[in-house]
């Protein structure tokens, strides 16, 4: 057997002499620092830091008061430990955490005070009876208490009932006279004892409600925070989509540039060959005009490669909305025959400044979106609403919902979950709503619809109408 095998052995036996070391050394092998592993896990030990801190020195102060009773009397001690009973489990029982919970600790303690003042105050040999009783001071915590956890009228209640309790005991059921009678400075010292308490009480109050107000600016500076880091992860993200949408829209049109001379031979002789084949050979002519038909298809589909690539230049004139909306709708609506669009329009939108044709493309494509989303016979619902110097457009479906996977990514290029679809028709749409500094959102769920809305400045700076290129006709669909 190896060297290294005996040794292990050896330790091992619970009656050997290394286990009895170890045992004598509870530190022996832990080195310089001790992990906690090292530390001798005794169960007293355990119980002692399981305590949160401010509940041991608690324990500690109640400990200390039943320590230096007179008499050792069992009843006072028993209220004592009840006492810090309920300071501890005031807030340690979930059900109780409430604003009721609250109140109904600070009453419990407030009676078990009453109770102990009243207890040693009769029985015992003090002057006077409950009025001289020294545990007076402990009506101060359902005072402090209700300060910092019920507010500024929770805080005068309980100093009114603190403060009543304890001149309570001025009454002839509690108070003997034959055994002290008052003079002024007495009565002074007692007054002196209420107004204390009351001072204790609004003390509290002030510290706690500097405590509430700091928490009140440290939660809202968080949520601010919360909120630019949601603006900030969308600018980050909305500056990739940019990016993305630049390399893809110079590959495409580099690429479209290049298809389309080969494009248009490849239609002309399709034609060449369509006429010049004999009549009686119909397969041939069918198959030069699926050449051409095919030929046709690719160059809407540069088309739309081009109109994503091409900066755009908008034209921006004062329009109305609703008419601009009432044109991409009745342009869907031929589409998509068989779904029915509601308006829901804003009145008080007035003109504004825009590229009517560029934003009747976004809306065309937006409710047509809808309406191939939705069920046979559904319907598709068109809202706007001023928002603060915004105009917002919601087109709302109650079709199968989108994917939370595909979210981030309808509105790239290229993506598409159409099987016929190019996947240029979102891309384009936040292309044309992000040169009229306006922002397009999306709500979805699945199985229940989608909400797209695009917000558009109702306000520029200036109105400028360049001399550009009139913008093509044909519409890009997703």
């Amino acid at each position: 057997m190896p060297a290294g095998g005996a040794v292990q052995n050896w330790a091992n036996r619970p009656d050997s002499a290394a286990t009895e070391a170890v045992r004598d050394k509870p530190f022996a092998g832990c080195g310089i620092i001790r992990s906690e592993a090292c530390v001798p896990a005794s169960s007293a030990f355990r119980w002692l830091r399981l305590i949160p801190l401010h509940d041991l020195v608690w324990l500690l102060l109640f400990g200390a008061l039943a320590a230096t009773t007179e008499r050792g009397d069992p009843w006072e001690i028993g209220m004592l430990a009840a006492l810090a009973l309920v300071q501890v489990a005031e807030t340690k029982l979930p059900a109780l955490v409430s604003q009721e919970g609250r109140i109904f600790w600070n009453l419990l303690k407030l009676v078990l005070g009453v109770l102990l003042i009243w207890y040693t105050g009769s029985h015992g040999a003090l002057p006077g009876g409950a009025i001289s009783s020294r545990y007076w001071v402990v009506l101060s915590l359902p005072m402090i208490s209700a300060a910092t956890l019920l507010g500024v009228g929770g805080s005068l209640v309980f100093s009114l009932l603190a403060a009543g309790s304890y001149l309570m005991f001025l009454l002839p059921p509690f108070f003997d006279r034959q055994r002290l009678e008052l003079d002024p400075t007495g009565i002074s010292e007692i007054w002196l004892r209420a107004v204390f308490l009351a001072m204790m009480g609004n003390l509290a109050n002030i510290l706690a409600e500097d405590l509430r107000q700091q928490n009140q600016k440290f939660r809202r500076t968080a949520e601010d925070l919360a909120e630019a880091n949601v603006h900030i992860q969308e600018a980050e993200e909305a500056v990739r989509r940019s990016d993305r949408l630049a390399a893809l829209g110079q590959l495409s049109a580099g690429l479209a540039h290049e298809l389309r001379n080969p494009l248009g031979t490849i239609k002309v002789s399709s034609e060449m060959l369509g006429r010049s084949v004999a009549a009686e050979n119909e397969v041939a002519r069918e198959v030069a005009g699926f050449i051409a038909t095919e030929v046709d298809r690719c160059n809407s589909l540069i088309t739309r490669f081009l109109q994503f690539a091409r900066p755009l230049q908008l034209q921006l004139e004062n329009a109305d909305l609703a008419q601009v909306l009432d044109r991409a709708i009745l342009t869907a609506e031929r589409e998509a025959p068989g779904i029915a669009v509601y308006k829901n329009y804003a009145p008080e939108i007035p003109p504004f400044p825009m590229d009517a044709e560029l934003l009747e493309r976004v809306f065309y494509n937006l409710v047509l979106n809808a309406a191939q989303a939705s069920p046979q016979g559904g319907a598709v619902t068109v809202k706007t609403r001023a928002a603060g110097g915004t105009a917002e457009i919601a087109v709302i479906d109650r079709g199968a919902g989108i994917d939370p996977k595909h979210m981030e990514t309808i509105f790239n290029p290229f993506f598409t979950t159409k099987p016929s679809g190019v996947g240029l028709g979102l891309a384009i749409v936040s292309k044309i709503v992000d040169e009229h500094g306006g922002k397009i959102t999306v709500e979805s769920e699945l199985g229940k619809g989608s909400v797209f809305r695009v917000l558009l400045p109702i306000e520029r700076p200036e109105v400028n109408e360049p001399a550009g290129p009139p913008h093509e006709e044909a519409h890009s669909g997703s």
